[in-house]
């Protein structure tokens, strides 16, 4: 296992990147931390304002003012370290959220949950890399050509995510199933999105390092995918039972006492399919209960007049520690986190 992750100019002393959690779960505290501890720390911008006292009246105002805040507090803690936002596409003004984030110096932006087209042109002039989250070889590849022809620009980093992540996942339901069933081997995918990022970087006679996420939990399971040829690995439920995590303790508590069986997929507002552990709330939403609030359009997806849940709200009661009434977005492997840990002992494993 390699020492280094390198991106550019910027190098990684250890090739961990903690995947972006939100809502409210990775903020400055445990991105400042894994990044001092060597790694690449993400802080995640869904609804990164909810703490601010304006956040009811104008959300997005509140976001956007938090985006540079939380990347002050975590480049504090950081001590030099590597600093990324994880930025949905599907977010509501996602232009102008890469754009604050480019104003506050971030070194990485990494997107999913949508094709990121047009970011090359959101941190134009800056020396911000950029990083899109593909599930397939597909989604690279359309990406990739679409950079190329529009801006001549390549990634500076790809991350995949896998049908094990946490949270929204780019499969349908039934692609899901069949790999967390093996019926089919996800492994496949990886190497044809590995082997083509491999042919563009001949291409064009540079380094783009792919990063694997997705059921990553420990030293095996990074040597495993690095055996394959990725530069590094991603993981996020497992930093979540951290004392440095953002989120409530009883957030944490909720990942240390889950089970394999309490693991469920979900239906997000989102339009996406999603990784969740099974407690009071999601039981509400099983029986046909509408859980919904006030809308703060959040995300462009979501049709707040038939939508069972407002998830910003269900995302935050959660992230606070109002675990029964909030939505618990995890990783494939929550069963396997048995107690709160520092960000320092997970990173010297992967060292």
């Amino acid at each position: 296992m390699s020492r280094e992750l390198v991106i550019g100019n910027l190098v990684a002393r250890i090739p961990v990147v903690q995947g972006g959690m939100g809502v409210g779960i990775s903020l400055s505290n445990l991105a400042g931390a894994v990044a001092k501890a060597g790694g690449i720390g993400t802080i995640s911008t869904a609804q990164i304002g909810f703490k601010k006292e304006g956040y009811e009246v104008n959300a997005h105002k509140s976001n956007i003012e938090a985006i540079g805040e939380y990347i002050a507090q975590a480049r504090q803690i950081a001590q030099g370290g590597i600093l990324a936002v994880n930025i949905m596409v599907a977010t509501t003004g996602y232009e102008e959220y890469v754009k604050a984030a480019v104003r506050a110096g971030i070194d990485i932006v990494v997107s999913g949950a949508g094709l990121p087209m047009n970011l090359p042109e959101l941190v134009a002039g800056s020396e911000t890399k950029i990083a899109p989250i593909v599930s397939s070889k597909k989604a690279a590849m359309v990406i990739i050509r679409q950079w190329m022809k529009k801006y001549n620009r390549l990634p500076d980093m790809v991350v995949i995510e896998g049908p094990l992540a946490g949270g929204h996942l780019g499969f349908s339901k039934d692609e899901i199933e069949g790999y967390i069933n093996k019926t089919n081997s996800y492994d496949d995918e990886v190497k044809l999105i590995l082997d083509y990022i491999n042919e563009v970087s001949q291409q064009n006679g540079v380094h783009i390092p792919v990063v694997v996420g997705g059921g990553v939990y420990d030293r095996a399971d990074a040597d495993h995918f690095m055996a394959m040829g990725a530069a590094g690995v991603q993981i996020g439920t497992r930093f979540v039972a951290t004392k440095e995590c953002d989120a409530a303790q009883a957030y944490k508590l909720a990942y240390v006492n889950a089970k394999d069986e309490d693991v469920v997929i979900v239906s997000s507002p989102v339009g996406m399919p999603g990784r969740a552990i099974k407690n009071a709330f999601l039981e509400r939403v099983a029986v046909g209960e509408r859980i919904m609030g006030k809308c703060r359009k959040c995300v462009k997806s979501c049709e707040p007049s038939t939508t069972p849940y407002c998830i910003s709200r269900a995302l935050t009661n959660a992230a606070t520690g109002n675990t029964d009434e909030g939505l618990i977005f995890c990783g494939g492997n929550v069963g396997r986190v048995d107690k709160i840990v520092s960000v320092e002992e997970i990173m010297a494993e992967f060292a």
